[in-house]
């Protein structure tokens, strides 16, 4: 029968070894909880930023129309005034 013995130096560089790890994984989850809380800060942004270009285009849009029916106007004008002369 064969008992395994370990040493006082092996079993204290094991618990290093243990505790070196257990440091590590709670390192990774803060900064895996931190990148959720970014992904979650940049998605709101990135929806309020899609909000704001999509009222963007709109304005410009609109102000294209008002831009066509005023040179519309224009021209109607300036086409009664050479009729005028």
């Amino acid at each position: 029968m064969s008992t395994a013995t370990v040493s006082v130096d092996e079993f204290q560089a094991l618990e290093q070894k243990v505790l070196r790890a257990v440091e590590i994984i709670k390192q990774e989850r803060e900064a895996r909880a931190k990148a959720e809380t970014e992904i979650g800060n940049l998605r709101e942004q990135l929806e309020f930023q899609t909000l704001v270009a999509q009222e963007s285009q709109a304005a410009v849009n609109t102000l294209s129309k008002d831009r066509e029916n005023v040179r519309q106007r224009v021209e109607k004008m300036l086409q009664q005034m050479d009729e005028l002369v």
